[in-house]
């Protein structure tokens, strides 16, 4: 039940974070550095410290006690995955929700998934077992359909005119907009180190009567702080440097309007994490792989934000066809990463029951 209740909670973050973006779109006369900033200050900020002072008994007192070389990893991976949080927003400005995700998040499913085994050292063993095996091999069904995401985006970028692409995406360059994706989607694996560097504060966390479940809270302040550095950095400057900083009290534009919208936006993209860490804390010894389930999660919903927002409109049988495949292959690799915790849940169960039966 621990892994069926894990692998809800990590679709939660994926519903939280393939609709973040959604709030953005209601935004009217704001450049983007302008409403990045202010909804980043609602998600990177206020969300974690509020929502881990509620799950989190003696917050502060927690990070207090953490040494200061935990706390200093976990925040410059935090700025590291900042440079991925940042991008990961141009990107849906030029390839749209559906697309945009598939190209970044395929790339920081495989990032975050494989990288932390291998760092700990545990991926030989991993790969030697039954549910080690089930688990990659979800991780390559989860590729697969992020790589057919991706073509039936390069399907539609064949048939439609610039002027009907940039009818459902006003921005729309594939060139520019997979690059920025590519960067992004490597930068932002850096999330998933920065929670096994943090593991140190959860286990504080534990000690003094925090919840298993809302452990990771108190390292997602950190990170998320870390976050905050790189995109603040960046969308002061380019305020600054487009002359953009008018826009928070531009009388000619609803401001108010707009700051419950980024708020709105802000919060959600905070909720992804929020549920991330709590489905995290229930996959046992493979949570590793909830970083696919998230990732696979968010490319599924946000591919279906895409399809009702009428971003692949134009597109022919074959491309609809194509994209509805890999959304398909994701959601199906899920379900067999799932399983593989499942087994893998199971064969612990097993081997605790033989220590405690085995005579001493």
């Amino acid at each position: 039940m621990a892994v069926i209740w894990g692998v809800i909670l990590h679709a939660l973050g994926g519903f939280a974070s393939g609709s973040f973006y959604l709030p953005y779109k209601k935004i009217n006369g704001w450049a983007w550095e302008s409403y990045w900033l202010v909804g980043g200050i609602v998600s990177w900020v206020f969300a974690p410290i509020i929502m881990g002072s509620i799950t989190v008994q003696n917050l502060f007192g927690v990070l207090g006690q953490a040494d200061t070389t935990t706390l200093l990893w976990t925040y410059m991976w935090g700025v590291l995955w900042g440079f991925g949080g940042l991008t990961f927003g141009l990107a849906m400005r030029y390839l749209g929700l559906s697309l945009g995700m598939a190209v970044t998040l395929g790339l920081c499913a495989v990032f975050g998934t494989v990288v932390p085994p291998l760092w700990l050292g545990t991926f030989p063993e991993l790969i030697r077992s039954v549910s080690g095996q089930v688990i990659m091999m979800g991780l390559v069904v989860c590729v697969m359909g992020i790589l057919v995401c991706g073509l039936a985006g390069f399907m539609k970028e064949k048939s439609l005119s610039s002027e009907q692409k940039k009818e459902s995406i006003a921005e729309f360059d594939l060139k520019k907009g997979i690059f920025v994706a590519i960067f992004s989607g490597i930068m932002s694996a850096c999330f998933s180190f920065g929670l096994t560097a943090g593991q140190p504060i959860a286990e504080i966390a534990a000690k003094t009567g925090t919840s298993e479940l809302f452990a990771n809270n108190a390292i997602l302040v950190v990170i998320l702080l870390g976050g905050l550095t790189t995109n603040a950095v960046w969308c002061i400057y380019l305020n600054i440097k487009n002359k953009t900083y008018t826009d928070y009290l531009n009388p000619s534009f609803p401001a108010l309007r707009n700051v419950i919208f980024c708020a709105l936006a802000g919060f959600t993209w905070y909720l992804q994490f929020f549920f991330y860490g709590m489905g995290d804390s229930q996959m046992g010894a493979y949570k590793f792989s909830g970083w696919t389930l998230h990732m696979a999660f968010i490319i599924a919903f946000s591919s279906f934000w895409g399809l009702y927002l009428h971003e692949w409109k134009g597109a022919n049988k074959l491309t609809m066809r194509t994209v509805s495949l890999g959304i398909m292959a994701v959601v199906l690799s899920t379900v067999i990463v799932g399983y593989g915790n499942y087994l893998g849940s199971e064969k612990t169960s097993t081997d605790v029951q033989a220590s405690v039966s085995a005579p001493q």
